[in-house]
């Protein structure tokens, strides 16, 4: 390592709906917190980030803002964005004396032009002096040790927060690829409408997430799960408790479910019969927090007639993949999904 290495600093950084990660060069993962920012909107002052700010979610009075400013995997509030960066940065091991030389962002698959310049934009102004992007899905199946360099074809699964990308990668790049809204957050609304539906009874994201996570499958499981759960009846206004069963949950998620499904036959209907014989050799890979759902590889392999599996770790597997092009700029290079800029024309 150089002297000039001590002075500066490479980082990756997942920039996820629903949670951030930041790899810090040759150091590892340093920071995994919520995307999540409260606010005093008297004062504009910033008051938690991360998983402080999350703890706040539904608990705060009228003039204390919790936010989430990342929607759908794309920025929705720059200054939050950009500040919620900056603290976590500042949360690295090692943070360098000058900053960060270089910064690499995983972002969705077909976002728009300004959509990019946003995340650039944030990067740039918490601390990253150079900003480069990568197709999130391409660095997912990096950090899941899949063979993308390769002439063969490698389907990876991301379900996170905001987006499921669903993407056949050869060569080092995209060859056929899906981007959903519907992932993670979707599920919890679904079971959010369920329990008002069902048992009228009002409850917020962290309940609905608990209750996905605790009894929540995509197929039937043995045995019986039964979650307690409190809210505020419809009824009466008052506080009241029920106890909500699995199959209950998994029937309020399956149309979701059934989305994912569905998008990835067509993704498998449009890719080159050629890759398509490799994807049935190397099986698909799922990662992201919703790939941790119980029996949803079981449930897509049924439906696809292919071999599927849970990447290691499927939580950090962007973050993980991104590292790998910090510590190796110069060999992942072009997995970089900076496109050329029109040259300028002086008259």
């Amino acid at each position: 390592m150089s002297a000039f290495d001590y002075i500066f600093s490479d980082v990756g950084i997942d920039l996820g709906t629903a949670n951030s990660l930041v790899y810090l060069g040759r150091k590892g993962l340093t920071v995994n917190e919520p995307s999540v920012a409260a606010v005093n909107s008297k004062t504009g002052q910033i008051l938690a980030v991360g998983e402080e700010a999350k703890k706040m979610t539904g608990r705060t009075p009228a003039h204390i803002n919790v936010v989430r400013p990342l929607v759908n995997g794309v920025v929705s509030d720059f200054e939050m964005t950009e500040e919620m960066l900056r603290q976590f940065l500042k949360r690295a091991a090692r943070t360098p004396l000058l900053g960060f030389r270089r910064g690499v962002l995983a972002i969705p698959n077909g976002v728009t032009e300004v959509e990019r310049k946003s995340v650039e934009d944030a990067a740039k102004n918490a601390g990253c002096s150079k900003v480069y992007l990568v197709e999130a899905p391409v660095a997912a199946a990096l950090g899941a040790r899949l063979p993308i360099l390769s002439p063969t074809a490698s389907l990876i699964v991301d379900i996170g927060g905001g987006t499921t990308d669903i993407a056949v990668i050869s060569m080092g790049g995209i060859v056929v690829a899906k981007t959903l809204r519907t992932a993670g957050d979707k599920l919890n609304e679904d079971i959010v409408r369920f329990v008002r539906e069902e048992f009228r009874l009002a409850i917020g994201e962290p309940t609905a997430e608990h209750l996905k996570i605790a009894a929540g499958s995509a197929v039937p499981v043995d045995g019986r799960i039964e979650v307690s759960i409190r809210g505020r009846d419809y009824t009466t206004g008052l506080p009241r408790e029920v106890t909500v069963k699995n199959a209950q949950v998994r029937q309020a998620i399956q149309k979701s479910l059934r989305t994912i499904v569905d998008s990835i036959h067509e993704v498998v209907e449009l890719t080159p019969p050629e890759l398509v014989g490799d994807m049935l050799a190397q099986g698909i890979v799922l990662c992201g927090g919703g790939a941790m759902l119980r029996g949803i590889e079981e449930l897509i392999e049924r439906e696809t007639a292919v071999k599927v599996s849970v990447a290691e770790e499927p939580l950090t597997c962007v973050a993980r993949g991104l590292g790998q092009i910090v510590d190796d700029f110069a060999g992942y290079r072009t997995l970089l999904d900076n496109p050329l800029k029109p040259l300028e024309i002086k008259l």
